[in-house]
């Protein structure tokens, strides 16, 4: 597989990186792409040096897949070119999550949707990936009518900036800032911008996602999204009101069988899972499970994920892997 990275060298960039080699995906040759101040820059992978190049010598090389972390004005613009060369794009951007004519997979959830002729796929937003690993089994066996979410979001979220924010702040450094307000010792209730119905971005992202992905429209969805100084990963207080009852024992039965989730739920040990423990790992971690007693069929359980790599670099890298696994690149090259 002829792989190329665009955005090889910013944070997720440099996660797909690491986990395309950790996970022996099969790159027989890798392209690294970055913004024209990087090219020809080197960066180490699996031992080896690779010059950045820019995205029109990548697209000349016609990788089988180009892995895409490079905002979303310039997925817009470079994607499709990429996809005429033959090459099947995993974009890690907001750009064409919503479009209906491309795909927005977990893989996990719905990978089967995905067929040789989708050229352009969409990886979705870090929050909305953890919490539909999670609801898959349970939707499954007891059919979801609303879920009412809050987040707790790590800085790297945001990226290098937001990091570099927070620890000039508890260092007393005045840097460059990447949010409006402090963000140390603080919690900020806004992520992305704010639309005209007092939602952000953010927000309405988890809500119209989770529809697309979980390909139900019927299922309702609010959600307050929350900025805090942490590192590590996305921690989500996530409210799941069902059509059909359910049993707590079987509950985790379902999540702790269900592909990509650990269940981490001892409160008796003080058990739970946290953004420090979820960190460089790819699982979604759920614990906290308990009936929700103000209300019938109702269910309560807190979420936590690495926002890096399962929110972004894993998932799209888990996309390529299935793409791989079922014949469905590198089709168009070859003709």
């Amino acid at each position: 597989m002829k792989i190329a990275v665009v955005g090889a060298t910013g944070l997720v960039g440099t996660k797909m990186l690491q986990v395309l080699a950790e996970r022996n995906f099969p790159v027989t040759e890798l392209i690294p792409v970055a913004s024209p101040k990087s090219i020809g820059k080197e960066i180490d992978f699996k031992g080896k040096k690779f010059k950045v190049v820019s995205v029109e010598d990548a697209i000349k090389q016609k990788p089988d897949i180009a892995l895409f972390s490079a905002g979303g004005s310039a997925s817009l613009e470079q994607a499709p070119l990429f996809a005429q060369a033959g090459t099947t794009v995993v974009d890690n951007s907001s750009a064409w999550r919503m479009d209906p004519t491309k795909k927005l997979v977990v893989p996990e959830v719905n990978a089967n949707v995905l067929t040789a002729d989708d050229k352009i796929i969409a990886n979705p937003n870090c929050s909305t990936i953890q919490m539909v690993v999670a609801l898959k089994p349970l939707h499954d066996r007891y059919k979801i009518k609303r879920v009412v979410v809050s987040t707790y979001q790590s800085v790297t979220g945001t990226g290098v900036k937001a990091v570099d924010q927070l620890f000039n702040e508890r260092k007393g450094i005045d840097g460059p800032k990447a949010y409006p307000y402090t963000i140390d010792l603080n919690v900020l209730p806004q992520i992305d911008v704010f639309t005209e119905n007092g939602y952000t971005k953010e927000e309405m992202k988890m809500v119209k996602e989770t529809n697309k992905i979980m390909g139900d429209d019927s299922i309702r969805v609010t959600a307050t999204t929350v900025r805090i100084p942490v590192m590590g990963g996305h921690s989500e207080s996530v409210n799941i009101e069902f059509e059909n009852d359910f049993d707590l024992a079987e509950v985790r039965e379902l999540l702790s069988a269900a592909p990509g989730v650990v269940v981490v739920d001892d409160t008796a040990n003080l058990k739970y899972p946290m953004p420090l423990d979820a960190h460089d790992k790819d699982e979604v971690f759920v614990g906290r499970i308990r009936r929700d007693e103000s209300q019938d069929k109702t269910l309560n359980c807190w979420i936590v994920a690495d926002n890096l790599r399962k929110g972004a670099a894993t998932n799209a890298v888990q996309i390529a892997e299935y793409l791989v696994a079922n014949h469905l690149v590198g089709q168009a090259v070859e003709a």
